[in-house]
């Protein structure tokens, strides 16, 4: 990955609650599980065509690579489709379409009987188990979850690439102001340094993910996420657990999110550009 240096995400086999709370939950700081979900019958049975085979009529919102322009809403998808025929798409070609938050409680209710919330010292908000789908072309932009949840993301049937870089590193990330993303132009796989000199000095958390590893990724972390091939994931939510991130998700859910809304619905691509010069001339003003 070329612009910006990486580390290699810690990696276990095992690890213990007590182990987890120490070294990761307090200090907030990532790590792989390879075998946490052994013993799951997800393990066993959670691959594509067990997906589909469940999947009945089915429609779900699809999303691409493109970033939302102009006065469209960035949780408008690009198209609808019957979950058993988008998953065939992803067994057969790469494809950038992927679906993203689908609730497994409202859902796929039966899945629940397949897994189970491990005990490892985070307290998991049980009304949002989802799982997100990828095809081989499929990225998500570099962005942090708006709740600032502490999560778990559990990977599934093939590969995927997680970049993740902690809450210290977003002067260098040229987030966008009034949103949870940076600039959806950049090319986090070969960066233009020329137009984003700062993000040079960005350091980040490199993990590569295949079927059964669980990442722990801390609460503000940012992640860009690449499927390489078509697969899923399961993300197990804690909330936050700092008072102060606890009214910031507040703030992010039922203000900022709905002000960013109304004023690109007013302003359009205006409102836009106005955000990303801003990014850009925060993000520099620390090369000085």
């Amino acid at each position: 990955m070329g612009g910006f240096k990486t580390v290699p995400v810690d990696r276990v086999k095992n690890i213990t609650k007590e182990e987890f709370i120490e070294k990761y939950y307090k200090p907030q700081k990532p790590v792989l599980i390879e075998n946490l979900t052994n013993e799951w019958g997800a393990y066993q049975k959670w691959n594509l065509d067990y997906i589909q085979a469940k999947s009945g009529e089915q429609i779900v919102p699809l999303y691409n690579n493109e970033p939302a322009t102009g006065k469209d809403s960035v949780y408008a998808p690009v198209k609808e489709m019957k979950l058993y025929d988008y998953i065939e798409i992803l067994k057969k070609e790469p494809t950038d379409l992927r679906m993203f938050f689908y609730n497994i409680l409202d859902s796929m209710p039966e899945l629940l009987k397949d897994f189970e919330y491990p005990d490892i010292g985070l307290k998991f908000f049980k009304r949002l188990p989802a799982l997100f789908f990828g095809g081989g072309k499929s990225k998500v932009f570099m962005h942090y979850d708006i709740d600032l949840p502490d999560s778990l993301h559990i990977h599934f049937h093939g590969h995927k690439s997680v970049t993740l870089f902690s809450p210290e590193q977003t002067k260098y990330l040229y987030k966008v102001p009034f949103s949870i993303h940076n600039i959806d132009t950049i090319d986090m796989d070969e960066p233009d340094l020329d137009k984003f000199p700062a993000l040079q000095y960005a350091q980040g958390i490199q993990a590569d993910m295949k079927h059964g590893d669980a990442l722990y990724m801390p609460s503000k972390y940012w992640h860009y996420i690449k499927y390489l091939d078509g697969g899923f994931s399961m993300t197990l939510r804690a909330l936050p657990r700092k008072p102060k991130n606890a009214l910031r998700m507040m703030y992010n859910v039922f203000i900022m999110r709905h002000f960013d809304n109304l004023m690109r619905k007013i302003s359009g691509d205006k409102w836009l550009s106005y955000k990303n010069d801003l990014a850009i001339k925060r993000t520099n003003k620390h090369l000085k």
